[in-house]
């Protein structure tokens, strides 16, 4: 049968992806660089011709977009399927290719012997250079289909990507960046803790040898889910390599009646010849101008104070006043109303599910503090656990059967909760009254801290079956449904601090809480492994207790608040701690962020090739007019002094003014470089090729420098 194309190219801005559609299924022949029209699809389509190699097969089974069993791929396929017959082996042809411009197209597939349509959607954003890919299985047959496994589009990597960079971490550590060589083999990352997950983030780099911060080839992956996933990147015995992501669904999950279908999760793809810091800028690009709510974008993002860090659960209307007025003082622009507000909340082993305010410890409701906040110039924010419900509450001894359980096996103890069964529309609908009764009662909320605190082990619902699919569908749909009753609320996604950072829940929230460490060391590199995939206006970053509650560790207020200067800030300490002069730095560090918040929540990050010693980066605006540098000693230089620093991302033509902004007080050993450079000229070329000696430091310090272009 002739193809219906031989083949089908989009193209971005700086991208071309081409996908050979001359095989019974679609698969990408080239993704990178954009191609001049110098260069023909014919032309690399005859220069990937490929021979029958030695004890092989005559023709390699192609990595398709959905490599496929019946198709006699022996490696990771891409949909694995199974009814009362032979669907294992699904196999098919195109029927059906929609490109409905350059940067969109649809291939729809038919095994018309198992009555079985697989449809492709690959969108190439044009100006971010994005791309969305998501796979669809519908079921055509008479039968039931049982669905284990329907991965994102496969994607095929060009043979140079010999590295793998992954992201995990455990609780109050995320992010943390790993690399290691792609070899022989599968390598799998999978989660089944019903979230995102502190320890494997559904997201990896591929790039080579040569790759680095400013230079260099790279692809990003990410998959927007928040339930379980499965990753993987497999090098084929023949050279061959693929990238393949997926929602990884429990035994049973999934099962198709006639007509039903399936839709996996969107993958959000990217390719860079500008290094990883090219890679994030694309990934940022497409948060800002595709997944987050216009209307919130376009307010300057407040400066947060969060009451957890300062008084836990030992709440009094009286102290959350005086907090307020402090805090107020100091630059706060939203307070949020932590853990504790509730029905017999007086720890976390009663309460949750029970969503009334306390008349024990707010008599006259939350009115009284709402009202005190708003005449201080604050918004008003309040924190929420749905999903989750105490055996110690009203709810669960009314409604025992409500949660995610398995007959037969004894609920693991996790933080004295359990998990709500959101695949009973009653519960959504408990839920969403509960939490729409406070907002109604208290209009003046305007900011929920949206939380969740433990994994899902028992993820069976009413029927027995295993929920993690509909829990999580269930949960962006309840989200959606509060947000467009309460147009003006917004919505931060927390789950023990990072657990539920991903593109999914993104899409249906304005922040995400990057970690519950506000240790500032652990901070530097949890923004930084973060940063690959998000801007700085949705990392939830605040300034801690002078000695951090997990790690016990004593940071400077120097420290600490140039860490938090760089993201969504936010202070999380009990401000009677401070001294005067905390105060000042604060105050002032506050209105510095508030004077550059523009450039922070929209600046092109450039992540600098840091050493072990410090952590380094900056914020560039469009025209390369403006940019803020920040120094992070993390630990004391080898040598008696410090090297270079040399910025990144200015304009070689440009002359720049240059400045430190923080902190206002040096405390330094002898007189150094500092007091020489500041205020005078430089050109981006010398500042970027030649450098600025670094002064000598105590470790644990942080510098931020200003540049601004004549």
């Amino acid at each position: 049968m002739k193809p219906l194309h031989d083949v089908i190219q989009l193209n971005s801005k700086n991208v071309s992806l081409i996908i050979d559609c001359q095989n019974r299924t679609p698969t990408i022949l080239y993704w990178g660089k954009i191609l001049s029209a110098q260069t023909s699809t014919e032309m690399l389509t005859l220069l990937s011709t490929r021979q029958e190699a030695k004890c092989s097969l005559v023709v390699e089974a192609p990595i398709s977009l959905s490599p496929l069993l019946g198709q006699g791929f022996t490696g990771a396929p891409g949909i694995e399927i199974v009814d009362q017959d032979f669907a294992w082996s699904l196999g098919g042809d195109i029927v059906n290719i929609t490109q409905r411009h350059e940067h969109e197209v649809v291939f729809e597939s038919l095994d018309d012997i198992r009555q079985i349509k697989v449809v492709h959607n690959l969108s190439l954003n044009n100006e971010t250079d994005v791309l969305s890919a998501s796979t669809t299985l519908v079921n055509l047959s008479d039968k039931p289909l049982s669905v284990n496994w329907c991965a994102a589009p496969t994607l095929t990597l060009p043979d140079q990507m010999n590295k793998i960079m992954s992201f995990e971490g455990r609780w109050s550590n995320e992010f943390q960046r790993n690399s290691l060589d792609l070899f022989l083999g599968s390598f799998v990352r999978e989660n089944r803790k019903g979230k995102t997950s502190h320890d494997n983030f559904p997201g990896m780099v591929m790039h080579n040898n040569q790759t680095h911060e400013q230079a260099g080839e790279c692809y990003g992956f990410h998959l927007g889910w928040s339930g379980n996933h499965k990753m993987r990147a497999e090098l084929l015995a023949e050279g061959r390599s693929y990238v393949q992501l997926g929602e990884l669904l429990l035994p049973g999950e999934v099962v198709l009646q006639p007509q039903q279908s399936y839709k996996s999760p969107t993958l959000y793809a990217a390719f860079s010849d500008q290094g990883f810091s090219g890679l994030s800028h694309c990934f940022h690009q497409y948060v800002r101008r595709e997944l987050l709510s216009a209307k919130h974008s376009q307010k300057p993002r407040p400066v947060h104070y969060n009451t957890w860090e300062g008084i836990y659960f030992d709440h009094d209307v009286e102290t959350l006043k005086q907090l307020a007025d402090k805090v107020a003082g100091l630059g706060a622009e939203r307070f949020v109303l932590d853990d504790g507000w509730f029905k017999g909340r007086r720890g976390d082993f009663a309460g949750l599910g029970d969503w009334v305010v306390d008349k024990e410890i707010y008599p006259q409701g939350l009115t009284p503090l709402i009202e005190h906040v708003n005449e201080k110039g604050m918004e008003f924010g309040l924190w929420f656990e749905p999903e989750m419900v105490n055996p110690d509450s009203d709810l669960y001894r009314s409604h025992p059967d409500w949660i995610l359980a398995t007959a037969g096996n004894e609920q693991l103890i996790f933080r004295n909760q359990l998990v709500l069964d959101l695949t009973r529309t009653e519960v959504v609908e408990y839920l969403f009254n509960a939490i729409d009764d406070v907002l109604s009662e208290y209009p003046k909320i305007k900011y929920i801290k949206w939380d969740m605190n433990r994994d899902i082990n028992h993820a069976g619902n009413a029927l027995g079956k295993p929920a993690i699919h509909q829990q999580t569908h269930a949960l962006y749909q309840l989200i959606d449904r509060l947000k467009e009753k309460h147009t003006d609320v917004e919505i931060e996604s927390c789950s023990s601090g990072g657990a539920r950072v991903d593109y999914g829940i993104l899409a249906h929230t304005d922040r995400v809480w990057t970690s519950d460490s506000n240790d500032a060391l652990d901070r530097l590199s949890i923004q930084q492994g973060c940063s690959f995939f998000f801007p700085a206006e949705v990392m939830g970053a605040h300034v801690g207790p002078r000695d951090c509650h997990i790690t016990g560790r004593h940071i400077s207020m120097e420290m600490r608040a140039a860490v938090a200067f760089f993201g969504h800030m936010g202070l999380e300490m009990d401000p009677r701690e401070l001294t005067d002069k905390e105060c000042e730095q604060l105050t002032t560090i506050i209105a510095l962020h508030k004077k550059h918040r523009k450039l922070i929540h929209s600046g092109e990050l450039v992540r600098l090739n840091s050493t072990t010693d410090s952590i380094d980066f900056g914020l560039i605006n469009d025209d390369k007019t403006q940019a803020l540098f920040a120094y992070n000693s993390v630990t004391e230089t080898k040598r008696t002094t410090p090297p270079k620093f040399r910025f990144a991302g200015l304009a070689l033509d440009k002359v720049y003014k240059l400045s430190l902004i923080w902190p206002t007080q040096l405390k330094e050993y002898s007189p150094s470089i500092l007091s020489k450079i500041q205020g005078q000229e430089f050109s981006g070329e010398a500042l970027m090729n030649f450098g600025m000696q670094l002064p000598v430091l105590f470790p644990q310090s942080s510098l931020i420098f200003e540049l601004k272009a004549n």
